[in-house]
């Protein structure tokens, strides 16, 4: 598979946002798009996007913490690209990244409708909070132990 990953630069602007809205209300709260917007205006360094067959199929940032942890933030999938093995991907080089880091964790802060995604990744969930996102979007805080 042929998948490609790029630093995250202006230009990349809508697309990512339209990832964002192809996965909300799904995987997002709609009140969270605000948050992403800020979030890439701010240009994260660290920020990647994944190019699939010449489009971005995905989007994260992993940003490393004082403590020597890692976290994983505003990871994104194409709901066409689902079920192909690039959230796979995405997650390997995640890992990866900690790891040349020296990270000993990675901390995601995601959905009850996307957990059971990094479970498969050896996430192990920490807490739950009713409506951390929003309205029936529950937040789900994990670790990946390193």
């Amino acid at each position: 598979m042929d998948v490609t990953f790029t630093s995250y630069s202006p230009e990349n602007r809508n697309e990512c946002l339209a990832l964002f809205d192809l996965n909300c209300p799904e995987y997002f709260a709609p009140n969270e798009r605000k948050d992403y917007e800020n979030f890439l205006v701010s240009k994260p360094a660290g920020y990647e996007v994944c190019v699939y067959e010449k489009g971005v199929a995905g989007a994260f940032g992993l940003f490393k913490d004082m403590n020597g942890h890692c976290r994983l933030d505003w990871i994104l999938l194409n709901p066409n690209a689902q079920g192909i093995g690039i959230g796979s991907i995405i997650m390997d080089r995640v890992i990866a990244q900690a790891k040349n880091y020296g990270a000993d964790q990675i901390l995601i802060a995601t959905s009850h409708k996307a957990d059971r995604f990094f479970e498969k990744k050896g996430a192990v969930k920490l807490s739950e909070t009713k409506d951390g996102w929003g309205p029936d979007m529950h937040r789900i805080d994990m670790v990946i132990n390193l």
